[in-house]
């Protein structure tokens, strides 16, 4: 496989994760707000905080509320990460795959981005909202399925998974930072009785809420809450085990060694994590996230080095 294919091939998985994951965090979101009381610190400008895009959000829109993140996070073309924009550019590295992708796959991102072009061209308002955000996730499960249904066990299908995988694990640990950052107690008078429905909101955020109660078998609490998101081999949308489907993908290519030691240092790190310690320090437990959030630049850096065009930008690349 050409390197170049391989490359957008790989790009085509992050951004329709990237696409499913922020309509996902955007619905949870809204729906948790209608649950908690006004005065409560859990906002929309939360969810900018993950994007870690600040300072692009300010420069364009003048207040956080409900209208502006939504316009920002789904419809705005100068956020490379916004739901459009990332079905974009989705839709432009599918295109140029298309000799390798099933047919099925490649109409239904096409029409997925037309139906999202139309709607953001209409305004999402917060009536239409719901309906907007569950069709993005509907038709990204879909792809997934086409994916999982029709494409054959070859290098292309490898480099879809190595994507995705990486965009999931990567998204997983922006939730967990900057939610936990708001629920986390600076003090003992920083609890609040509404705790356990934030925590509810970060699981339900990575579709993990159901799976949670069946395997932990626990009330929600910060700490098993994170040990389930960061170290749980079963769970898909957890850190490890995103890690661990990226590097058994890893291990059927050829020249493997460097990304696999990454993924297998990255997966000792999270491992060897004290999660009591990080439950309890806000702190602390960013500190971790942004080590983790390293481990991944050194990963896909190990990847583009590996198989595609070598040297490239990857502060660059993470942003597109």
């Amino acid at each position: 496989m050409l390197s170049r294919v391989a490359e957008n091939i790989y790009w085509l998985a992050r951004y329709l994760e990237r696409a499913e994951d922020t309509a996902r965090l955007l619905s949870v979101t809204s729906n948790l707000l209608l649950d908690l009381p006004r005065p409560t610190k859990l906002g929309w400008s939360e969810i900018i905080a993950i994007t870690g895009n600040d300072e692009l959000f300010n420069e364009h829109y003048p207040v956080r509320d409900e209208a502006s993140v939504l316009s920002f996070m789904c419809g705005d073309t100068r956020y490379s990460g916004s739901i459009i924009s990332s079905l974009a550019a989705a839709r432009e590295n599918l295109r140029t795959t298309r000799d390798v992708i099933p047919r099925e796959i490649w109409e239904e991102v096409n029409q997925l981005y037309l139906n999202v072009k139309e709607q953001v061209e209409a305004g999402i308002t917060p009536r239409r909202r719901d309906a907007f955000l569950g069709r993005v996730i509907r038709s990204c499960q879909t792809v997934t399925g086409l994916i999982e249904g029709t494409l054959s066990y070859t290098p292309a299908r490898t480099f879809l998974m190595l994507g995705r995988q990486l965009e999931r694990a990567d998204m997983t640990t922006r939730v967990i930072d900057v939610r936990s950052a708001n629920l986390l107690p600076r003090s003992p008078e920083d609890l609040t009785p509404f705790e356990t429905l934030q925590w509810m909101s970060v699981l339900k955020s990575l579709t993990g809420y159901q799976m949670y109660r069946q395997h932990v078998r626990l009330r929600i609490r910060g700490p098993d809450v994170l040990r389930y998101l960061l170290q749980d081999r079963h769970f898909p949308r957890s850190v490890a085990c995103s890690l661990e489907q990226l590097a058994a993908g890893l291990r059927t290519l050829p020249r493997h060694e460097t990304a696999l030691k990454e993924v297998e240092a990255c997966l000792k790190h999270l491992a060897e994590a004290d999660i009591l310690p990080l439950a309890a320090e806000p702190d602390r437990l960013h500190a971790f996230v942004d080590e983790i959030q390293l481990d991944f630049i050194e990963l896909h850096e190990a990847i583009h080095h590996t198989w595609f065009n070598g040297p490239h930008d990857v502060q660059a690349q993470q942003q597109q």
